[in-house]
């Protein structure tokens, strides 16, 4: 197999990164700044000169990568295997909302311990072989 270099690039801000709501597999949109941000980035990366870009089903992902394909001629066919982390329950709270209603599930969660956020989230590690899963495929 030839050497390749993987870049791995977050969405821009959504209104739920502002108000510092818990996103997950939420399909938020970039807002204008995010679409602002995608742009910049995009305009930083291009010289990079990638072969390849996937990108996550979800809009606020598709539409950041979608500003670099542009740039360098390319598509960017979604996958849901780069989707962000689910969180369940959690969709949708702040940081505030999540630390009073799920404090104790919540603390071990920031402590890094393997559990299943809101619920019926996905784990660290089944993320990561989700997102490994991604990789190879492409």
């Amino acid at each position: 197999m030839a050497n390749r270099q993987l870049i791995l690039w977050r969405h821009g801000r959504t209104s739920w990164n502002l108000e510092q709501r818990f996103q997950g597999q939420t399909d938020i949109p970039l807002d204008e700044v995010g679409e602002q941000q995608a742009k910049s980035a995009a305009l930083l990366l291009q010289h990079l000169k990638p072969s390849y870009i996937a990108s996550s089903d979800l809009m606020r992902a598709n539409k950041t990568g979608l500003e670099l394909a542009k740039l360098v001629n390319l598509e960017v066919p979604k996958d849901k295997l780069f989707r962000e982390t689910a969180h369940g329950l959690w969709e949708g709270l702040t940081y505030s909302e999540l630390s009073a209603k799920y404090e104790e599930e919540y603390k071990k969660w920031t402590a890094g311990l393997e559990i299943n956020p809101g619920a019926t989230g996905e784990t660290r590690s089944e993320v990561a072989e989700r997102m490994v899963k991604g990789i190879n495929k492409h």
